[in-house]
């Protein structure tokens, strides 16, 4: 476990607390939030233990920007093939796109979430990543 407590303290902005009750239902696995700014533009640095992720969702109206400052995952929008997602990786997330984001089974990961304000914006979360789903996007 060793290598897991390093990668919290060695990452560019701390983990944070582990999510709050009212977020952890839409995610499979432990993750944390830190919220680094919400004055503006909210950008959060969430991080995922091995095999964690959250559940489709969707951003309305504004979107969202993934910058991956440490470990390893993946994103996948509703009916294209997983990507996997290293360091220094950034990912455009249109409004309106069904989407997941999490980490490798072997791994923890990190990045930077911040939500693209606009008139409106909402995050509607879905259904949960299946078993078949985030195995498939190991390939």
């Amino acid at each position: 476990m060793k290598e897991n407590i390093d990668f919290k303290a060695d990452t560019i902005f701390p983990a944070g607390e582990p999510l709050p009750e009212m977020f952890s239902k839409y995610f499979i696995g432990q993750a944390y939030l830190n919220m680094l700014t919400t004055t503006g533009v909210g950008i959060g640095n969430v991080t995922f233990e091995p095999g964690a992720r959250n559940n489709w969702h969707i951003h309305h109206k504004g979107g969202q920007i993934l910058l991956v400052t440490g470990g390893r995952g993946y994103y996948q929008a509703w009916g294209e093939a997983a990507r996997e997602l290293k360091p220094g990786d950034v990912v455009n997330i249109p409004a309106e796109v069904k989407h997941w984001h999490g980490a490798a089974p072997d791994s923890w990961f990190s990045h930077l979430a911040i939500e693209i304000p606009a008139e409106g914006a909402s995050n509607e979360w879905l259904e949960a990543v299946t078993e078949e789903t985030y195995n498939n996007s190991k390939k």
